[in-house]
């Protein structure tokens, strides 16, 4: 008798369930670990590619900056401008035929998803590091704080909860590619999955379960994010104090002495 989907599905839970909740774990752990990386490096190469050096300043800081944000430039340009995939590949097998270093497949897996997500977050960093109006890094600078004690104390918070959605789109969008790590056979879910369907040559019952386990990764990640950017955000309604109220709570009588030059008010 000929088995229906449904029951396909359920022999596959049990055979393959153990299976299936690796590859997510690992799916999940690359993602996680892969998108604070890329986030630390984002934040660097955006706060470089941000600094503005004054016309006063000795001509060799001008040129080494120079240097460095045309090297960083094309960091950027290459990682955004190539898919993950090619890169995977590149990685992974380059750095053998290059340098003759053997990468194993995980950590070429967190290496690239790492530098790729450190190479869109650095165009996030810069255009939240923009957002900020200039006069708080002037403002800051007059109080004699240095410009990375300004970026670190004043700017960066700031930036940091503008660019926070952000930051939960790439992790969001690194559970998802990094299905694409296949290539190089790191084990994670749909390497998983792909070596399952070869036990029954069944197709749509593996990938149906696998598509439901991204699905309950990204659904939950999302909504913790949420969390998270509406705890940022504070309280949605805020109690207006009343003005009398406010002068009983904090001097007892209802009204407010203000002690001026030509006496009591």
């Amino acid at each position: 008798m000929e088995r229906t989907s449904l029951q396909w599905i359920q022999l596959f839970l049990n055979e393959y369930g153990t299976s299936f909740l690796k590859g997510a774990a690992a799916t999940l752990e690359i993602a996680l670990i892969s998108t604070i990386i890329g986030c630390i490096i984002g934040f660097i190469v955006g706060v470089i590619r941000s600094i503005n050096l004054s016309p006063e300043e000795v001509w060799y800081k001008k040129f080494l900056l120079y240097i460095i944000n045309a090297v960083l430039a094309v960091y950027v340009e290459i990682f955004r401008g190539t898919p993950m995939m090619v890169q995977a590949m590149v990685v992974y097998y380059g750095s053998q035929a290059l340098f003759g270093i053997n990468l194993t497949a995980a950590v070429a897996s967190y290496l690239v998803v790492s530098v790729n997500t450190g190479a869109y977050m650095a165009e996030t960093v810069r255009g939240g590091i923009q957002s900020i109006e200039d006069g708080q890094l002037e403002a800051a600078q007059a109080l004699g704080m240095r410009h990375i004690d300004a970026m670190a104390c004043v700017i960066i918070p700031q930036a940091f909860f503008n660019i926070l959605p952000q930051i939960g789109n790439n992790l969001i969008i690194n559970i998802k590619d990094t299905s694409v790590l296949n290539v190089i056979s790191c084990t994670e879910l749909f390497f998983v999955t792909k070596s399952v369907t070869g036990t029954y040559y069944r197709y749509f019952e593996p990938f149906f379960i696998a598509c439901i386990l991204y699905l309950i990764m990204t659904f939950t990640l999302s909504r913790l994010l949420r969390l998270l950017e509406r705890k940022m955000q504070g309280q949605d309604h805020y109690k207006l104090v009343d003005r009398a109220d406010f002068m009983d709570d904090n001097f007892g009588n209802g009204t407010l002495k203000v002690k001026m030059s030509g006496g009591s008010v």
